[in-house]
């Protein structure tokens, strides 16, 4: 009992820590006991460190631990990246061992296959181009989507790259360049997730998720199969005329019979779920229509509404676009059909500024928005993992409610 208690302890202590630590800023979680832990990770403790230091050492201690962790967690190297390719080759290099020997031929194709994958998405996900913009692409990845003015608005330049910002993009403070639909600069991979390169992440996500989940069941039968050598009445689900003392005994007998199997089982069950609820929330984005970077710009926008701040009115239909500022011709199917400001002093503003028509209405929830960048799950998913794919071949642009009509095609 004592080692399962420590490495398990151990083990969910640095899951939710690192869970904590990295998604604690997520808009979802804003108002939730784990965002309050994330601002006590990164605002309070760091704040009371400050003040000591400040006190016996005139704060210099702090500034270097400052400088390095900033490098740490904003400059781009490979050092997580490094980690998260020894925690799988560590963990198999434990694991397998004594796991193979005692698979099915099916385990071990269908393992040896799962070990691959995420070497391999992660690989294209870290190398791959996420969709830099340059000169020299900078007019096909204004192609791409058109300004939704809601919370991309045509004109707005990017300070450091001096390229007017397509529509969906944002510049990378860690990568120090333009990215085409960036949803989040990434750690694991060292690199950006974007439009060139996010259906790679997402499939990393899905093997890693698989892998460990696959893992974690088979090293779970492993576990009970070396239990039940001593005693046959054991099983993972509790046999109700089997003590918990018991239990606990014969389930670290069973991980002690080989340590290597059992700590990565415990590794494996412990972070699955970490990685299911990571795929979990780019799907429900995916869902939504959106990127985690687009998340927060919503989430700014309902604190300007919950401020009466924000204030909408139609555009004109048909549009016509600033041949300056935006793309003559895209491949998405929808065009906005409103614009969406704020004030500074919670008035409407002059109704004869441009661009838009008609009076300014203030907005209130942004259930009343609409997200043009979401045209349904499924096409959403092809815009991940079809690049390119041209939209407009298969449908119109309904201009005046900003919805998908699909043409019917007479046979």
């Amino acid at each position: 009992m004592g080692l399962l208690a420590k490495v398990a302890g151990v083990v969910l202590a640095i899951s939710f820590m690192t869970f904590v630590a990295f998604f604690g800023r997520l808009p979802a979680l804003r108002h939730t006991p784990i965002a309050w832990l994330h601002r006590a990770i990164w605002v309070y403790i760091p704040n009371g460190v400050l003040a000591v230091d400040r006190v016996l050492t005139g704060g210099r201690i702090v500034s270097s631990a400052g400088t390095f962790g900033h490098y740490v967690w904003y400059g781009r190297h490979p050092t997580v990246l490094i980690f998260y390719i020894l925690l799988l080759s560590v963990g198999e290099f434990l694991y397998l061992p004594g796991a193979w020997p005692r698979l099915s031929r099916f385990h071990q194709v269908a393992g040896a296959i799962l070990i691959i994958l995420p070497y391999v998405f992660l690989y294209l996900a870290a190398f791959g181009d996420p969709g830099v913009i340059t000169p020299d692409t900078h007019a096909h990845y204004m192609s791409l989507y058109p300004y939704d003015f809601t919370i991309f608005h045509p004109g707005q330049e990017c300070r450091s790259c001096h390229l007017l910002k397509p529509p969906r993009s944002k510049h990378c403070a860690v990568c120090k360049r333009c990215v085409a639909r960036l949803d989040h600069h990434c750690v694991f991979i060292n690199n950006c997730v974007g439009y060139g390169n996010q259906h790679w992440f997402l499939l990393l996500l899905l093997s890693t998720a698989l892998l460990t989940t696959y893992g974690g069941a088979l090293g779970l039968g492993m576990i009970a199969e070396s239990a039940r050598a001593r005693s046959s009445i054991f099983a993972l689900w509790k046999h109700p005329k089997q003590s918990w003392h018991h239990y606990f005994i014969l389930l670290t007998y069973g991980i002690q019979a080989d340590v290597g199997v059992g700590s990565v089982t415990l590794l494996a069950v412990m972070t699955a779920p970490l990685v299911w609820g990571l795929l979990g929330y780019h799907a429900y984005l995916i869902y939504c229509g959106t990127t985690t970077n687009e998340s927060m710009k919503w989430q700014d926008w309902q604190a300007e509404m919950d401020d009466g701040f924000a204030f909408r009115r139609r555009l004109p239909s048909p549009r016509k676009r600033h041949p300056r500022f935006e793309a003559s011709w895209t491949r998405w199917p929808v065009e906005p059909a409103q614009i969406l400001v704020r004030t500074e002093d919670g008035e409407p503003p002059n109704d004869a500024s441009p661009p838009g028509e008609g009076p300014w209405e203030r907005v209130w929830h942004l259930r009343d928005i609409e997200n043009i960048y979401d045209i349904g799950f499924w096409d959403n998913l092809t815009d991940i993992f079809v690049p390119n794919y041209s939209f407009r071949a298969e449908s119109q642009a309904d201009l005046e409610r900003g919805k998908r009509r699909t043409k019917k095609t007479k046979s």
